[in-house]
């Protein structure tokens, strides 16, 4: 990667965690969040796919006050309104990703909310399986496990992995139009349950969310792959043929040499990434059903040429609502 340690702001340093992405960010002041400093992340974002700010004191109204300030926010009341789900947390724009339930309790492995979130153990961008995807995701820490028990983010760089394909084979993939489903991840995540077997969980019952494979990334202007655990199939492929084909793919983006992991230390601690140039995915551990993992998501849509994928600019649907 080239050396873009500098930044236009007074006192914000990069600090490179892999030869090819991600960065962590020291010197920015949350306590004052203004637009210069959300269109200086948003340049770095172009060039690093993720930041890493260490305890920067916010709180959930604040999250969701600077989130604003990046664009458009995704948010849960269809899901609240449409399927009477529960949400314990302060903002509508907040997404619970973490192993605490509406009670407060911690998440027991086995349960059903357990079962669907091991779907986060996969590699995916946020919401390809909507009409419109996300663009930027803000992850922020409220309670963490013990030190040693895991509950890392691993990011995969997914620019990297277009530019080092064959010649070949980036022609082969280069019109492939791929279907997402949740489901696809729920079902792969969780392999012969039968809870998971029924026609709710069947991603053929159920409407896709579809996207080019090859992408231009708008911000940078590199090429990437834009493929998820979400990915089912291909359009003009037999489906098995083309669950086969993206599997492969998905591995070969997952290799270590593109991804990197980012470790939490702090509450407060906050990542931001850019979901149409990387993937991520949550890392097991010791932590799961003994210590809270409480990580909570604002989810900026996506705002390049390319967000609405092949679903029609302005679809209202949502994945899991009728």
């Amino acid at each position: 990667m080239d050396d873009k340690t500098s930044s236009p702001i007074p006192g914000v340093q990069y600090h490179p965690l892999h030869p090819t992405f991600a960065a962590e960010v020291t010197g920015m002041d949350f306590a004052n969040v203004t637009q210069e400093m959300v269109d200086e992340i948003k340049r770095a974002l172009a060039i690093y796919g993720v930041l890493v700010f260490r305890k920067t004191g916010l709180d959930d109204a604040r999250h969701v006050e600077m989130s604003h300030m990046f664009g458009d926010l995704d948010d849960i009341k269809p899901f609240v309104a449409g399927l009477g789900q529960t949400n314990r947390l302060s903002s509508d724009y907040l997404f619970d990703v973490g192993n605490v339930n509406p009670d407060g309790t911690i998440t027991q492995p086995g349960t059903m909310r357990e079962l669907l979130l091991r779907c986060n153990y996969h590699f995916h961008a946020d919401s390809a399986f909507n009409p419109r995807r996300a663009g930027y995701s803000l992850l922020l820490a409220h309670h963490l496990p013990p030190p040693g028990h895991g509950g890392a983010t691993e990011f995969a760089d997914t620019r990297t992995a277009y530019d080092d394909l064959s010649q070949s084979e980036k022609d082969r993939i280069n019109d492939w139009v791929v279907n997402n489903s949740q489901l696809q991840c729920r079902r792969s995540a969780n392999p012969g349950n039968p809870l998971l077997q029924t026609d709710e969980f069947d991603p053929m019952k159920h409407r896709f969310g579809k996207h080019r494979l090859v992408q231009t990334h708008e911000a940078s202007g590199r090429t990437n792959l834009y493929i998820a655990a979400h990915s089912h199939h291909i359009d003009g492929m037999p489906v098995d043929e083309g669950l086969r084909e993206l599997l492969k793919l998905l591995d070969y983006a997952g290799q270590p040499k593109y991804t990197c992991p980012v470790e939490w230390r702090d509450p407060g601690d906050l990542v931001i990434w850019d979901n149409t140039c990387t993937l991520h995915r949550s890392v097991k551990g010791t932590y799961e059903g003994k210590y809270k993992r409480d990580l909570r998501r604002t989810t900026v849509h996506d705002m390049s040429s390319q967000a609405w994928g092949l679903n029609g600019e302005g679809a209202t649907w949502r994945f899991g609502l009728p």
